[in-house]
C-alpha cells in the first residue's frame, strides 16, 4: 500500500493487520485473549483511559508514535499505583476515515515499544469509523501475594510522602510548545527544552516502581496525572488526613527554571498543578523505597478549621491549587 493510504481505503481487516504487525502478539487475533497468571496467589488489576485528539494530544505537537507511548504510560501508571505489574493491553480506536493508515500503525508501534519493558503485549481490541480520533486503552495487570493493594485510603498520620519521577516536566513541555507554536519551532539544539517537550509528548515510567513500593511497606499511592495538589488531595480525602508538602523538596529544578525564563511562566505553577508526569506519589512509614524521594508528611486534619485544607505547603495553603479537569 502507498504511504498515505487512509484507514477508510484500507478497510477494517487491513487496518487491524497493520496494528498487529506494529504490535505483534501470539495471543492476539482470536475472539478474546486468554491470559495466564504468572504468580501464585495473584489478583487481576484493570484500568482504562481515553485520549481524544485536540483535547489530550495534537499531531502539531506529538508524533503518532508518541501518542501510543503516552496512552500506555497513563494506563500503566494506574496499574503501578496499585502496586501491581502491567501484563496486557486492549486497544480501541475510533477514527475518521481520512486518517493515514501509517498513523494508526505508528500509534500501535508506540504502544508496543512502551509496553515492552514490562513484558506486556497488545492482545486485542476494536476499531470503528468516527468523526473524531479517540484512543481508548484498557490495561490489565497482576498483583501478587496477600499484601493489600496500594489504595487511596491507606495513608496514616506521621507517614512520609514520597515520589518517584519528575514533577512539573510535562506541564513545562506543554508551555514550551505553546510558546513556540509548534514542535518544529522548538530549537533543535536546546537539549533541556527538547527533553521537557518529550516528557510532555511521551512520558515514560520506570518499570517496577509501584511493585517495589508495595513490597517495602508503602500504604497508599496514586500517580500525578491531574496535578500534584489535585492528586494528593484524593489520598488525603479518602484517608481522612492532611498532606503537608515540603517546599524545599518539591522546588523547581534547574531545567524547570531554565524553561520558565524562556516562556515567562512561573515554574511553581507547573509543580503544583501540572499533570501528566505520571510520577508515582505514595505514603509510607517504612524506609524510602528504591527510586523514591521524600516530598512531605502526612498530618492529622485540623479540628480548628471549619473547612480544613487537604494539602498544605509548610503548614499553609498551596500557592496554586488547580489541575486538569476531564469534564
Amino acid at each position: 500500500m502507498r504511504e498515505q493510504t487512509t484507514v477508510a481505503e484500507a478497510g477494517e481487516a487491513a487496518t487491524i493487520a497493520a496494528i498487529r504487525a506494529a504490535a505483534p502478539s501470539s495471543i492476539n487475533g482470536d475472539d478474546a485473549a486468554v491470559l495466564d497468571l504468572h504468580s501464585a496467589n495473584s489478583r487481576h488489576v484493570c484500568s482504562t483511559d481515553i485520549l481524544v485528539r485536540d483535547r489530550h494530544f495534537t499531531f502539531a505537537y506529538s508524533t503518532p508514535w508518541e501518542v501510543g507511548v503516552k496512552a500506555v504510560t497513563q494506563n500503566f501508571a494506574d496499574i503501578q499505583a496499585m502496586g501491581a505489574r502491567p501484563t496486557a493491553i486492549l486497544l480501541a480506536i475510533a477514527t475518521p476515515g481520512d486518517v493515514p493508515l501509517t498513523s494508526v500503525s505508528e500509534i500501535a508501534r508506540g504502544i508496543n515499544d512502551a509496553a515492552a519493558p514490562w513484558a506486556a503485549e497488545l492482545v486485542g481490541g476494536d476499531i470503528v469509523l468516527s468523526k473524531d480520533l479517540v484512543i481508548s486503552i484498557t490495561a490489565m495487570g497482576e498483583i501478587a501475594g496477600p499484601a493489600d493493594a496500594l489504595t487511596l485510603d491507606g495513608a496514616g498520620v506521621g507517614q512520609r510522602v514520597v515520589a518517584a519521577g519528575p514533577i512539573g516536566y510535562s506541564a513545562a513541555g506543554l508551555a514550551i510548545l505553546r510558546h513556540y507554536g509548534s514542535r518544529r519551532s522548538v530549537p533543535s539544539n536546546d537539549a533541556i527544552l527538547n527533553e521537557l517537550v518529550e516528557w510532555h509528548c511521551a512520558p515514560r515510567l520506570e518499570p517496577g516502581r509501584g511493585s517495589v513500593a508495595r513490597a517495602t511497606g508503602a500504604s497508599a499511592m496514586t500517580d500525578n496525572s491531574d496535578g500534584l495538589v489535585a492528586d494528593l488531595s484524593h489520598i488525603a480525602s479518602r484517608s481522612g488526613v492532611c498532606i503537608d508538602l515540603d517546599p524545599h523538596a518539591i522546588a523547581p529544578d534547574k531545567k524547570l527554571r531554565y524553561a520558565a525564563n524562556i516562556t515567562g511562566c512561573d515554574p511553581w505553577e507547573w509543580v503544583y498543578t501540572g499533570g501528566e508526569d505520571h510520577t508515582l506519589l505514595g505514603t509510607t512509614d517504612a524506609r524510602l523505597p528504591s527510586g523514591y524521594r521524600y516530598i512531605g508528611t502526612v498530618r492529622s486534619v485540623s479540628d480548628e478549621l471549619q473547612d480544613p485544607l487537604l494539602v498544605t505547603v509548610d503548614g499553609g495553603p498551596a500557592p496554586y491549587t488547580g489541575g486538569w479537569q476531564s469534564l
